[in-house]
């Protein structure tokens, strides 16, 4: 199953290295990237593969938005298909 992580916030250094540490280290694969940095504010959208994933998506989400509080910066992941649906014109 794919999922789509979004991150934004103030831009710091370290957020992808984290973000992308946290994924790897409970072997989730990042398929695609984007980032941006825009008048400060830092943007990410990761599309990944959850299939093999050490821990169960909702347990994921939850340590990917304890990562955000910690880092002061808004993470989260959804189902690509769920991601999709709410992104179409």
């Amino acid at each position: 199953m794919n999922a789509i992580v979004t991150v934004v916030g103030q831009d710091r250094v370290g957020i992808i290295a984290a973000v992308c540490t946290l994924l790897a280290e409970n072997q989730v694969n990042i398929l695609d990237i984007s980032q941006t940095i825009l008048h400060g504010s830092f943007t990410m959208v990761m599309a990944v593969d959850v299939e093999r994933a050490a821990v169960p998506v909702g347990d994921l989400r939850g340590l990917l938005e304890e990562l955000g509080k910690k880092m002061e910066i808004s993470i989260r992941i959804q189902r690509e298909e769920i991601f999709d649906a709410m992104h179409r014109i």
